[in-house]
């Protein structure tokens, strides 16, 4: 179970990386709504870390938790901010993704 808040934490870690880069595309009250966006999945994504992390060692969740949010946001930037999908870039997300399955397979 906490495997799967800890995967939910990561998505969240992804919506606050998302929030935060909305900030750049809009002014005025949007922007300001992007921000209170940010804090609120920011603190959701820290308060599931701190349940994850009662049960599952802290290195692994913390590198699981930050690979999901480095993977997600990577996708987010290219999908949605239409950011470059070199080869280079994708052959590194995909050594991240194995790192992270990787850690789980050899966490208890």
């Amino acid at each position: 179970m906490n495997w799967i808040i800890l995967i939910v934490a990561g998505l969240f870690e992804v919506a606050f990386a998302f929030c935060l880069g909305k900030t750049k595309e809009t002014t005025g009250n949007d922007m300001y709504l992007w921000y209170v966006g940010f804090i609120v999945t920011l603190a959701i994504s820290m308060a599931l870390l701190m349940k994850a992390t009662q049960t599952l060692p802290i290195g692994t969740a913390y590198a699981v938790w930050t690979g999901i949010g480095a993977v997600g946001t990577v996708l987010v930037g290219i999908l949605v901010f239409k950011e470059p999908a070199t080869f280079l870039r994708l052959f590194f997300i995909t050594t991240l993704i194995l790192s992270i399955v990787g850690l789980k397979m050899v966490s208890n």
